[in-house]
């Protein structure tokens, strides 16, 4: 496994294949075999270039009419070049060399974009974004050869000279767009409806806001470019499963206008599912959420209103996960949860601090009590920290470092919960097996906190500093821990998952220690007393020692289970409610100091 071979295209192709072995298997890695010489198209490219050059000198020497006929003639469209590309099959090599000359094309010939130029320059990108070819994308030797024909596209693009204030050239697979704007323009629209695949058309809206016209100082261009298939070519070199579920809108705008208002048509109008509005980061060459915000969603389209930067974000989509529900159910029950369980929480400490100097006479009664104040303090900010998230997600996904500080709060506070619960198995597993040790209050401090936040800490800390400097601490989406490109998330699964086993063997242990019959063989009446004890002590514990949490893992099963995520959201959005319940209102000895 993970074996890699090298094999040579057949007589009539140059470059090679990779094969990959899996599973006892050679599947193909990457495909270079290609028929076209990226050399000597753009050669013929650069020949009516010269020429043209050669135009524009003899027009001083010559007369205006011979001059005109002269630059006509040499007008360099690539129409030269279009008959080989179109007539060869669009495997990955050739998809390769087609965007190697597209973007020399950009960077190098760009200058005075005509109608003729354009309309050259989308025939030849149109034919390796047809749909019949996105699956040889996938076998492309560069993975950020679909992001560099954005860039190429909407460079050479973003030069087209207009005639009569206005440009439009179609093709099945992009379609450009452009306009003369000014300030006293009521608002300006590109609308396009485009074909996706054999099955229907997809359409996609930009409107640019009368507001924002309103910034020009002079007359300007706007152009705008729809890709339909470009999404789908994207994410075949995308670890994370979102899929891009609309047309590519890309848009070119004066440096004066900042927002713009995009219209996306669902390609699969899913009920269950959240979309998210993106903009496709040219820089980072990943799809990020910091530049726009979702004005509406429903079942067939998406508005988004997003922010245009001529270095950065000039292309945006809309993001659609088919593993997140999105379910009413769910919703209710974490609002109502969270609701119940931070007033839990609330009640709670304010009860430990009453009942406090009445109920720690002892060192194991302090001991109990001192975890379960900070179980429950650790809880109530975390939760508190997570609904402040909820509410200011638009505001904290457009300011990354705030979502950046808000994540590293919340993977903290989580991951202290946990160590103190992890501290108070530790502390019973103390008070039923070494009875005959005795530690005082201020080493159990000591040692208390240094689980209970100082490993979460250091988790916390290591885990920003590995993985936010590559841009891979966040997650696309969320304010929480990246998983899909670093697997950043591992550091708040690990400790949890192995704290959860942990205090599992220490219920165990106190089922084993509780069960014993107290007399001989015992009686039935013996029996029933002791099992109701045994249910009563792990409906005590289950909650306090963060077994709930273990529901988690049916989520990840089968991530599509709604049984499983309104168990889990039950479970845990009111583990508050369950620790004033079973924590302190159970207690004996809280209730005689109430009373």
């Amino acid at each position: 496994n993970g074996a890699i071979c090298i094999q040579s295209c057949s007589p009539s192709f140059h470059g090679e294949t990779s094969f990959i072995c899996e599973d006892r298997k050679w599947q193909m890695f990457t495909d270079a075999c290609a028929s076209l010489n990226v050399q000597s198209l753009f050669q013929c490219c650069t020949f009516y270039l010269v020429l043209a050059v050669a135009s524009f000198l003899l027009c001083s020497l010559i007369v205006s009419n011979l001059c005109s006929s002269l630059q006509r003639i040499s007008e360099p469209d690539f129409s030269c070049i279009i008959p080989d590309i179109l007539s060869s099959p669009a495997i990955p090599g050739n998809i390769a060399d087609i965007v190697e000359l597209l973007n020399k094309i950009s960077l190098l010939l760009s200058d005075n974009v005509n109608r003729g130029k354009m309309q050259s320059y989308s025939r030849i990108a149109n034919h390796i974004l047809n749909s019949s070819t996105i699956s040889n994308w996938a076998f492309v030797k560069d993975r950020n050869a679909s992001s560099l024909l954005l860039d190429s596209v909407n460079l050479f693009a973003g030069k087209l000279l207009l005639r009569n204030g206005s440009e439009s050239i179609q093709e099945p697979f992009i379609s450009t767009k452009g306009y003369s704007i000014h300030k006293n323009t009521s608002g300006k629209s590109f609308d396009f409806n485009m074909e996706f695949n054999n099955t229907g058309n997809i359409t996609g809206h930009v409107v640019i806001p009368e507001e924002e016209l309103l910034k020009l100082p002079k007359t300007s261009t706007a152009i705008s470019i729809a890709f339909p298939t470009l999404g789908a070519i994207i994410e075949t070199n995308r670890l994370d499963p979102v899929f891009v579920n609309g047309m590519v809108l890309s848009v070119s705008l004066p440096e004066e206008l900042r927002h713009v208002l995009l219209t996306f048509e669902k390609l699969n109008k899913l009920e269950n599912v959240k979309a998210q509005c993106v903009g496709w980061h040219s820089t980072e060459r990943q799809w990020d959420n910091r530049a726009c915000k979702m004005k509406s969603d429903n079942i067939s389209s998406v508005v988004c209103l997003c922010r245009h930067h001529h270095r950065t974000f000039k292309s945006f989509s809309i993001l659609m996960s088919p593993t997140t529900l999105r379910n009413a159910v769910l919703d209710y029950i974490t609002r109502i949860g969270l609701g119940l369980s931070i007033f839990s929480l609330v009640v709670c400490l304010v009860i430990e601090a009453v009942v406090w100097h009445h109920v720690t006479k002892t060192e194991i009664t302090y001991m109990r009590h001192f975890c379960l104040v900070n179980i429950a303090t650790s809880l109530l900010i975390a939760d508190l920290l997570f609904i402040l998230a909820t509410i200011f997600m638009h505001n904290m996904a457009l300011n990354h470092q705030l979502c950046v500080v808000a994540t590293f709060f919340l993977h903290f506070l989580y991951l202290a919960l946990f160590f103190w619960m992890f501290t108070l198995g530790l502390l019973i597993l103390y008070g039923l097996l070494l009875i005959f040790l005795k530690i005082t209050r201020s080493i159990f401090i000591v040692a208390a906190f240094s689980i209970g936040y100082g490993c979460p800490l250091v988790i916390s800390v290591l885990t920003v500093a590995i993985t936010e400097p590559k841009n891979g601490y966040l997650r696309i989406g969320a304010c929480w821990l990246n998983w899909y490109e670093t697997k950043a998330l591992l550091a708040f699964i690990i400790p949890a998952l192995s704290i959860i086993l942990v205090n599992m063997v220490v219920v165990v242990v106190v089922v084993a220690k509780t069960g014993r019959s107290s007399v001989g063989e015992g009686c039935k009446s013996q029996d029933l007393s002791n099992m109701i004890r045994i249910s009563k002590n792990v409906a005590l514990l289950t909650p306090l020692l963060g077994l709930t949490w273990g529901f988690g893992l049916g989520t990840i099963v089968d991530s599509h289970s709604l049984a499983f995520h309104v168990t889990f959201a039950l479970l845990n959005a009111f583990q508050g409610f369950f620790i004033l319940l079973f924590g302190t209102l159970l207690d004996r000895k809280v209730l005689q100091s109430l009373q």
